[in-house]
């Protein structure tokens, strides 16, 4: 008897007609409302229907023209902000520390340093360390790494915490690999996934390795909420193709149908590793726990995992397998969404239900897929429903919900490449009924231009385009049945990432430019957003020369209302010779800026940097600052050289702890 592979999903979802008309007025036209997709999730029927599935896609999909897409390559017509992952998460943490600097405060995201105002632990080159923010010491350190090859050691590394548990992502990149053909034999062995190690960490006195989880996959992003931690990795089809430098593509192509035709079911489903307590399990996703939507690649498949950090184990994750592409992750703590943009992995037109038909768009248009799992407690997600809408996201603070509405904000190019074609909406989704349906929409926002940053708080969104001025978008999204451009403002230069402040202001971080757009160093303006159809720049802090992580990841950003602190992390030619009382020669040292923000501006507090981690040549030598706390009252300061303790009342240094 053939296994079945679980139940099915009910529910098709609304896909969305394409960006119509365009204008820079405060009332844009209204569009016609769409027609109905037929994006649906549902189960496979059995794993010969699976195989054969995943097969005929994952055919249809090979291409005869050579194409090699860099690992680390933006998409076309947008930042590389797939790390790009947070805002602050205001209420989220205790009276007298901050937390991570995340997107809601019901999802926190993994970042290189986390406290619980009771403990500081860090993790880097493959040492998690535990300090007491108290008597200001070190008190504890674990080597991650399985000995001094181990490449695990010096790849990206972050950490989530709950209790007296951590768990460390290590060797994840925050992005993804194009999917390719390997050679033959490249394939790993059976029981040795290569991608992300997941470590379980106990901190109850010397910190202790619980369990370690590898899967097979590259690791896109993780929520936690309470002691639930929901990870999600996408694995590549792995197939063994002759590696042949003289075959024409033609016949390359030929020899990957072939493969294709050839590979087990195990060839899309990622194996995992479990150990702990000297014991190692090998385990594959299951068959049925795969689902699939109307139109897939075949080329890969994202895996949820789920894990408990209270348990005394990981177990298996209790994974749940889309067939599809993902690559930005968002969630509110009850939901999850992942979205896909196929433009990045090969442009196929809005509304297709499968590969080459289209349905009520033109090719090259470019559309994003959006699935969304119920997370609530700490079961195994459920997918609710799924949607397509026109464009591409910047990263995940383009989409959030509200209300019960999805607000979702892309850029679309009709052309395929042209900058002055391309124009960004923002659209409104609500899921009901088992569908993801439009209830309205806002569109012809920064014609010729692109979203360089995005924010929704409540019923208000704030929208940042750029080309060579920077007109920030207020938008009234109280009516999720008539949403309205309200306000706009041109500014040069642009902002990368929004933050709020106090009532009615608004932070944002980004570059200065000048008139032709060329950038000139990282620039902080403070908006004034009170009246939402006049937004004004009431201050602004520039650094010529310099540009922040903070402008790319959020998790670098770092606002202290209790004292309505401003810490930016800056790097490049900075230069301390001549500031006053300093005695440091000139040198080219990155710092921290701290900045107090009050109504009308900033004012600048203090210079922080980790001289202390500079090399003899008075070059950074690890001494970049990437994140900052604060304590009971010490601002905290973490560079890959060590971790710095600064009084927030009068800037004095406390202590330096190095990290190497």
């Amino acid at each position: 008897m053939t296994p079945r592979c679980g139940p099915r999903s009910a529910g098709a979802a609304a896909a969305l007609v394409l960006l119509a008309g365009c204008t820079s007025q405060p009332a844009p036209r209204r569009d016609p409302a769409p027609p109905v997709g037929r994006l649906q999730l549902v189960a496979f029927d059995s794993c010969d229907e699976a195989l054969a599935g995943l097969r005929a896609a994952a055919k249809a999909s090979v291409s005869e023209i050579e194409e090699v897409v860099p690992a680390d390559a933006a998409r076309p017509g947008t930042r590389d902000d797939r790390r790009a992952v947070g805002a602050p998460a205001a209420g989220a943490a205790a009276p007298g520390y901050s937390g991570t600097n995340t997107h809601e405060p019901g999802a926190d995201e993994p970042d290189l340093i986390k406290t619980d105002g009771r403990r500081i632990v860090t993790v880097g080159s493959g040492t998690l360390r535990v300090i007491d923010p108290a008597t200001r010491r070190v008190t504890g350190e674990l080597d991650l790494a399985q000995g001094a090859g181990d490449p695990y050691r010096f790849g990206a590394a972050n950490l989530l915490l709950h209790g007296d548990r951590a768990l460390v992502l290590m060797g994840g990149a925050t992005g993804v690999t194009p999917v390719l053909p390997r050679p033959a034999g490249s394939r790993p062995a059976p029981g040795e996934p290569g991608g992300p190690r997941l470590l379980l960490v106990d901190l109850t006195g010397k910190p202790t390795l619980v369990g370690t989880y590898r899967i097979d996959a590259a690791l896109l992003d993780a929520r936690q909420s309470g002691a639930t931690v929901r990870v999600v990795v996408r694995s590549a089809l792995r197939l063994d193709v002759p590696d042949d430098d003289r075959a024409t593509p033609g016949k390359r192509a030929e020899a990957e149908r072939r493969a294709i035709d050839q590979a087990p079911i195990d060839a899309w489903l990622p194996g995992y590793q479990v150990s702990s307590g000297g014991r190692t399990t090998n385990g594959r996703v299951g068959c049925e726990r795969l689902s699939r939507p109307a139109t897939y690649s075949g080329r890969s498949v994202v895996t949820l995992l789920s894990f408990d950090l209270g348990a005394t184990t990981l177990g298996d994750g209790d994974p749940v397998s889309v067939a599809a592409d993902g690559e930005t992750v968002y969630s509110n703590g009850e939901r999850l969404y992942l979205a896909n943009d196929p433009g990045w992995w090969g442009r196929r037109p809005f509304g297709a239900v499968g590969p080459g038909q289209p349905d009520g768009g033109p090719a090259g248009e470019p559309a994003t897929e959006i699935y969304q799992f119920d997370v609530a407690g700490a079961g195994r997600p459920r997918y609710v429903t799924s949607a397509q809408v026109p464009g591409h996201l910047i990263n995940q603070y383009a989409l959030s919900e509200w209300d019960g509405h999805l607000r979702v904000a892309t850029t679309s190019d009709e052309t395929g490449g042209d900058a002055a074609a391309t124009s960004s909406a923002v659209y409104v989704l609500r899921a009901a009924g088992g569908r993801l349906t439009e209830t309205g929409r806002v569109t012809g926002l920064g014609r010729g231009e692109r979203i360089y940053a995005v924010r929704f708080l409540g019923a208000t969104g704030y929208v940042v385009t750029f080309r060579q001025t920077d007109p920030l978008y207020t938008l009234d999204l109280r009516d999720p049945a008539a949403p309205r451009l309200v306000g706009e403002l041109k500014v040069n230069g642009y902002s990368a990432y929004l933050h709020p402040a106090a009532e009615g202001r608004l932070i944002g971080i980004g570059q200065e430019a000048d008139a032709r757009g060329r950038t000139q160093g990282t620039q902080v303006s403070l908006f004034d957003v009170r009246d939402p159809a006049k937004p004004a720049r009431l201050a602004q802090y520039h650094v010529p020369g310099d540009h922040s992580e903070a402008e790319h990841d959020p998790h670098a950003f770092l606002y202290w209302p209790a004292d309505r602190l401003l810490v930016v992390p800056v790097s490049g030619m900075t230069t301390f010779a001549g500031r006053p009382g300093s005695a440091k020669p000139a040198a080219v040292e990155p710092a921290a800026r701290v900045l107090r923000v009050d109504d009308r501006g900033f004012t600048e507090v203090g210079v922080i940097d980790h001289a202390e981690g500079v090399t003899g040549t008075g070059g950074p030598g690890g001494g970049g600052i990437r994140r900052s706390l604060v304590v009971d009252g010490v601002l905290w300061t973490l560079s890959a050289a060590g971790l710095k303790a600064t009084s927030v009342a009068g800037m004095r240094t406390l202590s330096w702890l190095a990290m190497t």
